[in-house]
């Protein structure tokens, strides 16, 4: 599932004549880095919802039509859903999964370990209802905020407290089945309702990133990407 409906207002000016998943970053459009690290990770079939501007990126969808994976449109032209809104939209094309939720602007240069495999060889239902990238705030960028969570030698995740700072930002993927779904609002809501069912039970894991992500959600995070890759030589 890749989330590509939003309207990307702190990436404005840049978003208002297009979608932010259709930003260039390094010369590829944002939704094409995820998309092709999807595809490199060997995910066949990509449901891609749209609300914003969403002729382009269906048209921009069809110049992919030689190179996986398989993209689905999941319209939202109606009602902006959210995060979990949208996904739960789109379980009828999902199936049962495990299947990645994965952000448009979320992108990173992989270390030794690629991240999206290490999260399926981590994948584990007997344990966890829900899998997280977590990215250390130590070599992330685009990211000014004092973490999202904290993780247990095992990988099991709790969240910042009020005052505190913690040392994992979510890194905007996350990989889960359709039955994490269950007993879900109509209409839209964040997949943070989801996650807080999950960390009731103590079943949210996170995995860590090997590499350096990229939180690209302004132009000034976008313009200190570019010279991060640049940098790498990715």
């Amino acid at each position: 599932m890749v989330l590509a409906a939003g309207f990307g207002e702190r990436m404005r000016p840049l978003t208002e004549t297009m979608p932010k998943p259709l930003v260039p970053l390094m010369g590829r459009t944002l939704i094409d880095h995820v998309l092709d690290r999807l595809h490199a990770a060997g995910v066949e079939t990509a449901v891609v919802n749209v609300h914003y501007l969403p002729e382009q990126i269906e048209a921009h969808m069809t110049t992919r039509a030689d190179r996986g994976p398989k993209t689905i449109i999941s319209d939202e032209r109606d009602q902006l859903l959210d995060t979990g809104g949208g996904t739960a939209k789109a379980l009828s094309l999902l199936g049962e999964g495990p299947f990645f939720i994965h952000n448009s602007d979320s992108v990173w240069s992989e270390g030794v370990t690629p991240a999206l495999p290490h999260m399926q060889r981590h994948w584990n239902p007997a344990l966890m209802d829900c899998l997280l990238l977590l990215a250390p705030l130590s070599t992330s960028i685009g990211y000014s905020g004092r973490g999202d969570f904290d993780m247990a030698p095992d990988g099991q995740i709790s969240r910042r407290g009020e005052r505190q700072v913690v040392p994992f930002a979510f890194a905007g993927v996350s990989l889960c089945t359709a039955a994490f779904f269950e007993d879900v609002p109509e209409g839209p809501f964040s997949l943070n309702l989801l996650w807080d069912r999950a960390l009731a039970k103590d079943r949210l894991y996170g995995v860590r990133l090997d590499g350096r992500w990229m939180h690209v959600g302004t132009p000034e995070a976008l313009t200190e990407a570019e010279a991060s890759f640049e940098h790498e030589g990715a």
